[in-house]
Protein backbone atom coordinates (compact mmCIF):
# COMPACT_ATOMS: atom_id res chain seq x y z
CA UNK A 1 0.00 0.00 0.00
CA UNK A 2 1.46 3.46 -1.06
CA UNK A 3 1.11 5.85 1.92
CA UNK A 4 0.77 10.23 1.68
CA UNK A 5 3.37 11.68 1.93
CA UNK A 6 1.69 13.48 5.04
CA UNK A 7 1.37 9.79 6.39
CA UNK A 8 4.63 9.47 6.07
CA UNK A 9 6.05 11.91 8.01
CA UNK A 10 3.63 11.33 10.76
CA UNK A 11 4.81 7.83 11.11
CA UNK A 12 8.53 8.75 10.97
CA UNK A 13 7.75 11.54 13.72
CA UNK A 14 5.75 9.24 15.74
CA UNK A 15 3.30 11.27 16.39
CA UNK A 16 1.23 14.41 15.11
CA UNK A 17 -1.39 17.38 16.50
CA UNK A 18 -4.15 17.45 14.54
CA UNK A 19 -7.76 20.25 14.73
CA UNK A 20 -10.52 18.20 16.03
CA UNK A 21 -13.93 18.66 16.90
CA UNK A 22 -14.94 17.95 20.51
CA UNK A 23 -18.18 19.31 22.41
CA UNK A 24 -18.81 21.81 19.97
CA UNK A 25 -15.57 23.60 20.06
CA UNK A 26 -12.17 22.94 17.97
CA UNK A 27 -9.16 21.67 19.76
CA UNK A 28 -5.76 20.99 18.72
CA UNK A 29 -5.47 17.34 20.05
CA UNK A 30 -1.91 14.95 19.91
CA UNK A 31 -2.32 11.23 18.19
CA UNK A 32 1.02 8.94 18.80
CA UNK A 33 1.39 6.25 16.24
CA UNK A 34 1.32 3.05 18.03
CA UNK A 35 1.16 -0.80 16.74
CA UNK A 36 -2.24 -2.45 16.31
CA UNK A 37 -3.37 -6.31 16.18
CA UNK A 38 -6.07 -7.68 14.41
CA UNK A 39 -6.29 -11.14 14.37
CA UNK A 40 -2.82 -11.83 12.49
CA UNK A 41 -2.70 -8.81 11.22
CA UNK A 42 -0.28 -5.95 13.07
CA UNK A 43 -0.43 -2.30 11.43
CA UNK A 44 0.74 1.06 12.52
CA UNK A 45 -2.44 3.46 13.60
CA UNK A 46 -2.99 6.99 15.10
CA UNK A 47 -4.38 6.66 19.00
CA UNK A 48 -5.61 8.95 21.58
CA UNK A 49 -6.97 8.44 24.85
CA UNK A 50 -9.24 11.42 23.96
CA UNK A 51 -13.28 10.71 23.00
CA UNK A 52 -13.59 11.30 19.79
CA UNK A 53 -16.96 11.25 17.80
CA UNK A 54 -16.77 8.73 14.75
CA UNK A 55 -17.77 11.24 12.34
CA UNK A 56 -14.42 13.36 13.06
CA UNK A 57 -12.31 10.36 12.96
CA UNK A 58 -13.65 9.03 9.57
CA UNK A 59 -12.38 12.86 8.36
CA UNK A 60 -8.96 12.28 10.05
CA UNK A 61 -8.38 8.69 8.14
CA UNK A 62 -9.22 10.31 5.24
CA UNK A 63 -7.16 13.44 5.41
CA UNK A 64 -4.57 11.98 7.11
CA UNK A 65 -4.45 8.51 5.05
CA UNK A 66 -3.48 6.20 8.44
CA UNK A 67 -6.44 4.20 10.92
CA UNK A 68 -6.96 6.03 13.38
CA UNK A 69 -8.27 4.82 17.10
CA UNK A 70 -9.52 6.17 20.39
CA UNK A 71 -11.64 4.87 23.04
CA UNK A 72 -14.98 5.25 21.27
CA UNK A 73 -14.08 2.99 18.57
CA UNK A 74 -11.48 2.87 14.85
CA UNK A 75 -11.73 4.70 11.75
CA UNK A 76 -9.96 3.33 8.75
CA UNK A 77 -9.93 5.71 5.45
CA UNK A 78 -12.73 4.49 2.43
CA UNK A 79 -12.50 1.52 1.23
CA UNK A 80 -9.44 0.49 3.04
CA UNK A 81 -8.77 -1.86 6.36
CA UNK A 82 -6.36 -3.52 8.34
CA UNK A 83 -4.52 -5.78 5.52
CA UNK A 84 -4.10 -2.57 3.75
CA UNK A 85 -1.85 -1.22 5.92
CA UNK A 86 -0.23 -4.70 7.62
CA UNK A 87 3.66 -4.08 7.63
CA UNK A 88 5.45 -6.86 6.09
Amino acid sequence: MELSSKAMEILKAGSAKIRVRRSGMYQQITFTVKKARLGSIEYSELFTERLIEMPDMMRIAEEIGLPVECPSGRAFPKGKGAADFAEG
